[in-house]
């Protein structure tokens, strides 16, 4: 796999802000993101998830089964962010800090006929990025997902009633599934992913109705690794505060993982914006509307990251963890070759 030719942050990037409990344009991001991750760190509130594919005025919420909510919260992607408006304590209350995390795609997607059932997929090949969305069949089916090269994370939500969010890792195989709203560890299922893994083009659901209900919108956000850009992978904690250490060859910038063992242990989220500086403890959570939290668990070093946290949530001695990661700027250069990491 050859070296990414780009910077991480012309499809990625983290942007912290402060709410004015108004119309609020966001300006910095560097692009305009196709899909739009919004926490609130300093007080309970729930994630919004946005993306271009579905329209800036639906919403998903990753810490419930809740379906597709209309908001009146988020205005625009914008060519260089995007525009919050109103006093939604989520997203805009005044005077409170905020974590977006912003991906590019393609805008609002196109059709794909890949698969036996058609999709709408915005699609990034460069970032190996795509937003899919489709109509649910009630019966087993492929899935175009546009990304050329085989996805090793799919997000999947039914948007259209209350069913959990799915989550396939390619280190847990195409017979299980992680709840992303949800501590629960592992589960196995037939009717997830259809006992079948992902190829370059397509991807399997089965006859679930979480995942496939008929005449159902359901949406996935698919994931390639780009080397030097993304790392997807697992590691195995070993309950020390000089923890695992994982190498992504490049400093990350977001990571996201879970403890694929324990059902108490919830999705843990870590950026190099909102602290800036090792130890790491300001993680969020997926799963949950909690306050970031204070714990010294994460090292972002200049090749990948090192656990520093006995937490059940990053580094339980024995128990397996998947991640994904996605690389801070600069990385390589334009001929391809690694850059001296900061």
């Amino acid at each position: 796999m050859a070296y990414i030719s780009f910077q991480p942050n012309d499809y990625f990037n983290t942007k912290i802000y402060t709410g004015t409990g108004s119309s609020n344009a966001l300006t910095g991001v560097g692009f305009q993101p196709d899909w739009t991750w919004i926490k609130r760190r300093n007080a309970t509130a729930s994630h919004a998830i946005q993306d271009a594919v579905r329209g800036n005025d639906k919403s998903l919420r990753s810490n419930t089964t809740g379906a597709e909510y209309t908001n009146t919260f988020f205005s625009s992607f914008d060519t260089d962010g995007f525009t919050v408006t109103s006093s939604e304590s989520d997203v805009n209350a005044s005077a409170e800090t905020y974590a977006s995390w912003n991906w590019k795609a393609n805008g609002s997607g196109s059709s794909n006929t890949d698969g036996t059932t058609s999709s709408t997929v915005s699609v990034n090949t460069t970032a190996g990025f795509s937003i899919v969305k489709w109509t649910g069949s009630g019966s087993a089916t492929t899935i175009g997902h546009g990304i050329g090269v085989t996805p090793k994370i799919i997000m999947l939500k039914n948007t259209s009633e209350v069913y959990g969010w799915q989550v396939y890792h390619a280190s847990l195989g195409n017979t299980k599934y992680l709840a992303l709203d949800s501590t629960d560890a592992e589960a196995t299922s037939s009717e997830s992913w259809n006992n079948t893994s992902p190829t370059s083009t397509v991807f399997s659901v089965g006859a679930s109705d979480s995942n496939n209900k008929s005449g159902n919108t359901i949406i996935a956000y698919c994931f390639a690794e780009k080397k030097g850009f993304s790392k997807f992978g697992s590691y195995v904690g070993n309950g020390s505060t000089w923890g695992t250490f994982v190498n992504c060859g490049f400093k990350p910038a977001w990571i996201m993982l879970k403890d694929t063992n324990s059902g108490s242990a919830g999705w843990m989220m870590f950026d190099n914006k909102r602290l800036g500086y090792n130890v790491d403890n300001n993680a969020l959570y997926p799963n949950a509307t909690a306050a970031e939290g204070t714990g010294d668990d994460v090292d972002l070093l200049s090749n990948g990251f090192k656990a520093r946290s006995t937490d059940a949530g990053i580094n339980t001695s024995g128990n397996s963890y998947i991640y994904m990661c996605f690389a801070e700027e600069p990385i390589v250069s334009s001929n391809g070759v690694p850059a001296v990491a900061r």
